[in-house]
């Protein structure tokens, strides 16, 4: 893929780059090992104190930023603005508490005292340079729910972006450079995906984080392992949505809706499997796709557009794929179904997509559907709905919509899944850890778990 802004909804080229030459790759490794070893010696004052700062100014960014995230990947500029005040909410988080997160944890005497130690802690420091992959979903907020963490920690970052968005990606160099990190400490490295075995095989970077696609997650993991080196993975997901008999099945249509197409669809977190169980089938089913037809696809340059286009035409193509592959198969559309009315011949768009019939046949089953499509099913019962939502490779959150504290218990205890959200869509925020299981990786990002994932976390053992 070629390091370029394009426009979604024209398709229109706005700028292109250069990839970094392997010269100029080699200047930026040698900054990181320079930049790391004085900043993992700083103090957490110091370190709260530039990272208050860098989100200090991007909020003052956000009108910009967010026009630059739409313009790069199509996300509606409400929502850019949205993630921007995400991501100065987190930066602020671990601001505030990083210090308390990594201050040292001393055992009870009496549980070491076997050990032959007079005194016992447990010490967290940073390993160094980190390498961190990042899509285009989320081009500030996956960067930032890192590259916070991380910095408080003493660590320093290297950002590969996704190539389709080359200018948020230099954006987030320029911000902690402006808040007065020192040379080193943040830099994009603008390079295609062929670059990143030989940046990870070097030994100035110590591990790597990366959020993306199972391929991409599979192909870092090995490189690494090879390494032996660290990796937290957040790859896809085909998060389930279970509807059942005692749920409140107004808000639970109306939430779906707002869980499916969240970011035009584009987000692993994003429910994509409506499971319901039968004595609510009908009802919520009829409010969903209700909803789901009246929404405005546009502009996403529009305060007033709910859906805008896909990332790419390759992303649009891949889903129109799913859908029509359903349909072969015996799936109903009960709404969309294909590129909206008025954008037949321009733009990337997708209009919001219902699915009823599918079975295990169908690739949308197997397969996550990334953008604004829905698959919803009929179960008899809860022991159906729990096999259901297990059936995927897939494990990243999960949606449970019931007042029974017994339905809850049971899913809770039986989902696979990193999360389980009862009554509510699944949201991430700096003080709860996020990841996933089975296929959709390993590791946590975010709360205390996140900021300690790239740490050396050191036994002291001291005798008189």
């Amino acid at each position: 893929m070629a390091i370029a802004t394009v426009n979604p909804a024209t398709g229109e080229t706005l700028r292109t780059f250069e990839a970094l030459t392997s010269e100029e790759i080699e200047k930026r490794l040698v900054r990181a090992e320079e930049a790391y070893r004085e900043h993992r010696l700083t103090s957490f004052a110091d370190r709260s104190r530039l990272l208050r700062r860098a989100a200090e100014l991007l909020e003052e960014d956000t009108p910009e930023i967010a026009r630059t995230m739409t313009l790069e990947m199509g996300k509606t500029v409400g929502s850019a603005r949205a993630e921007a005040a995400k991501c100065v909410k987190a930066m602020r988080w671990y601001a505030d508490r990083a210090e308390s997160l990594l201050a040292d944890e001393h055992p009870k005497q009496a549980d070491v005292e076997d050990s032959g130690a007079a005194r016992a802690r447990v010490v967290y420091r940073p390993l160094g340079p980190v390498l961190a992959v990042m899509p285009w979903n989320f081009p500030l907020w996956q960067v930032i729910r890192f590259a916070a963490p991380a910095l408080m920690a003493g660590n320093v970052g290297l950002l590969k972006h996704a190539s389709n968005v080359p200018q948020t990606a230099l954006y987030l160099e320029s911000l902690f450079r402006r808040a007065g990190y020192p040379e080193g400490c943040f830099q994009t490295l603008l390079v295609g995906s062929g670059a990143i075995e030989g940046i990870l095989r070097d030994p100035r970077v110590v591990a790597a984080t990366l959020t993306g696609s199972e391929p991409a997650g599979r192909s870092v993991a090995s490189v690494a392992g090879d390494e032996i080196k660290k990796t937290v993975l957040e790859l896809g997901g085909s998060d389930p949505y279970l509807v059942l008999p005692s749920a409140d099945v107004e808000r639970a249509a109306k939430t779906a809706v707002t869980a499916r197409v969240q970011n035009n669809g584009q987000s692993c977190i994003a429910a994509k499997r409506f499971i319901v169980h039968t004595e609510v089938y009908d009802v919520f089913t009829q409010r969903f796709t209700e909803a789901m037809r009246a929404l405005r696809v546009g502009d996403p340059m529009d305060d007033t557009t709910e859906v805008g286009p896909l990332s790419s035409e390759r992303g649009r193509s891949d889903l129109a794929e799913l859908v029509d592959d359903a349909v072969e198969r015996g799936a109903a559309v009960l709404c969309g179904g294909g590129r909206p009315e008025g954008y037949e011949d321009r733009g990337w768009f997708y209009a919001p997509t219902v699915l009823t019939g599918v079975d295990a046949t169908m690739r949308v089953h197997r397969e996550e559907a990334f953008g604004p499509v829905a698959t919803v099913y009929r179960v008899a019962g809860l022991d159906e709905a729990v096999e259901l939502a297990n059936d995927t490779s897939f494990g990243l959150s999960s949606n449970v919509w019931t007042r029974d504290r017994h339905d809850i218990d049971r899913c809770v205890r039986d989902l696979e899944a990193g999360g389980v959200f009862v009554n509510g869509m699944t949201a991430s925020h700096p003080a709860l850890p996020f990841g996933g299981v089975k296929r959709s990786g390993y590791g946590r990002e975010l709360a205390a778990e996140g900021i300690r994932e790239f740490c050396n976390v050191t036994t002291v053992w001291e005798a008189d």
